[in-house]
């Protein structure tokens, strides 16, 4: 069963990523609903996995102040013991499989320097792993994650 998403639904999500927090009157004023129609909305897109829950966001005071994105290249058929290896490491906040030259992208964030330097030793050390490369954030020029 495909869940038909209609222009009031994105509406209504883009409002949620904004606020995720904001009373149903407040999105219904917003939308020109009712609080009812909005909260059905809601209950739907939860039901239908459209929405896959609410959740807090550390702003940068809570944030480990360094943030790094690694491109991971694996031996073929090492991708469980990788990723079992990865998910092991608190520092490793992400992992995504992509095509290219790599295999993981693997999101990182860390409180020091050195944290940051054990984890991409760690990283580069398991069992599978053939080559990696390191790319520190910086700055975040443009963030529409919610």
């Amino acid at each position: 069963m495909t869940l038909h998403i209609d222009e009031t639904d994105v509406e209504l999500i883009a409002l949620l990523k904004r606020d995720a927090r904001a009373p149903v009157a407040e999105l219904a004023r917003k939308l020109g609903l009712a609080r009812s129609t909005v909260q059905t909305r809601i209950d739907r897109l939860l039901e239908k996995g459209a929405i896959a829950g609410f959740t807090l966001r550390q702003g940068d005071g809570l944030a480990a102040p360094i943030r790094a994105t690694v491109l991971v290249s694996i031996a073929p058929r090492t991708g469980p013991g990788v990723l079992a290896r990865l998910r092991a490491l608190p520092n490793v906040e992400a992992v995504v499989t992509v095509s290219g030259r790599a295999d993981l992208v693997v999101e990182l964030s860390a409180r020091t320097t050195q944290d940051l330097d054990r984890t991409l030793d760690d990283i580069a050390e398991a069992k599978g792993v053939q080559s990696s490369e390191s790319f520190i954030h910086l700055s975040t020029k443009i963030d529409r994650r919610g």
